[in-house]
């Protein structure tokens, strides 16, 4: 694979075995290490990270037949079941402490997504019942609590017994907004890879609204994504994600063809958000985070966001037949490999700040530093690249 040198021993040495290795022996895996490696064992556990754990080690153990990659999903499987899961609302809880008792216990959207696409993909490789009727049970109470039937969509958040919620902020970086892009992103991801295994009708029926959605709500005028809406899909202020961009172009792609979706339309649009997003390649062929409302933009390179970036562009060369795409995917991959990649300590740097120096005061694990989008990158591009 030109271009592409030491794909597999990335993923494999420098990824899945570093999660491996965080496995708590008395269950779960360990909420946070730092910048520098240091374990911190006290810290919470949350759901987004645990279920994203478990879609990667089940997405890796199907496609390269690692055992002990299987065993830790199954390891896992169990342990998020039991402990994100709420026994007597139902929902994933947000977050959970180190013992394994419920700490954060709002629904929010985006948990929820996580959990069918953690659970889906293990039973996708296991087989197992149990984990296909939890996501089953999740997608019908996603429909039945979070979906506006007044101007569709679905709500951001909500309390633990399904009353509203008056913050409903993903993170510290999102704005309290009663929707919103990234949560919509993601259900339809997780739709789409419970549909693979379930093809149920109105399961269906509901990933293909999303689509439509984003094509018709969520692209903007100028071809990148919004992020933020009222209820009723009014655009509420928020940055340029490049990031997200990409993500979408090729995400919404395979989507499309798991949900059997050949609308004429899909194609062009997924194109048009591509060249969105790569509206963000810096010359050094990486990719900056976003432009902010008042114009100044924010050029850290993420590590999601130069994952994503790989796979959006390798769409952009394979399925729409635009060379330049290749191009970039091996920029991309070569940016990450010399500064992304930390080869004696594992994993990758949470980014490459606008000075060059790799950002070693934000966590390698925690709760939105994950192995998904850098080990999907490279499941993917090993995928495209045969």
């Amino acid at each position: 694979m030109e271009g592409f040198e030491g794909l597999r021993e990335i993923l494999e040495a420098n990824i899945l075995d570093w999660w491996l290795a965080l496995e708590d022996p008395s269950g779960g895996f360990f909420g946070e290490v730092d910048g520098k490696g240091n374990l911190h064992p006290e810290a919470p556990r949350g759901t987004v990270l645990n279920a994203r754990i478990l879609w990667t080690m089940s997405a890796a153990a199907r496609a390269l037949g690692r055992n002990d990659c299987l065993e830790a999903a199954r390891r896992e499987a169990a342990y998020f079941m039991d402990r994100f899961l709420d026994r007597d609302n139902g929902g994933a809880c947000w977050s959970i402490t180190p013992g394994g008792e419920p700490l954060e216990t709002k629904k929010q959207l985006y948990a929820q997504a996580f959990a069918i696409y953690g659970l889906s993909e293990y039973f996708r490789v296991s087989g197992d019942p149990r984990a296909l009727a939890e996501a089953v049970f999740l997608f019908r109470l996603v429909e039945k609590h979070f979906r506006d039937r007044t101007f569709g969509g679905y709500t951001e958040a909500l309390s633990r017994d399904f009353s509203p919620l008056e913050d409903m902020s993903l993170s510290g970086h999102d704005i309290n907004a009663p929707k919103t892009m990234n949560s919509h992103l993601h259900l339809l991801e997780a739709y789409a890879n419970l549909f693979s295994v379930w093809p149920d009708k109105a399961l269906g029926s509901a990933s293909r609204e999303l689509l439509t959605i984003f094509r018709e709500r969520i692209t903007g005028p100028d071809g990148h994504l919004l992020l933020y809406f009222t209820d009723d899909w009014t655009p509420l202020p928020g940055a340029v994600s490049y990031g997200h961009d990409i993500e979408t172009s090729w995400l919404a792609m395979e989507c499309a063809e798991i949900l059997g979706d050949h609308s004429p339309g899909i194609v062009p649009w997924c194109r048009r958000l591509s060249d969105a997003g790569n509206s963000g390649l810096l010359p050094d062929g990486s990719m900056m985070y976003e432009t902010l409302p008042d114009g100044t933009s924010d050029t850290s390179r993420q590590w999601w966001v130069q994952a994503e970036a790989v796979v959006g562009n390798l769409y952009l060369a394979k399925y729409h037949r635009i060379p330049e795409g290749m191009t970039n995917a091996r920029k991309l991959w070569t940016f990450i490999t010399e500064h992304l990649v930390d080869r004696e300590g594992g994993e990758w740097y949470w980014a490459v700040l606008p000075d060059g120096k790799a950002d070693t005061d934000s966590v390698k694990a925690g709760f939105w530093k994950c192995p998904y989008h850098n080990s999907r990158m490279c499941l993917e591009a090993l995928r495209l690249l045969q």
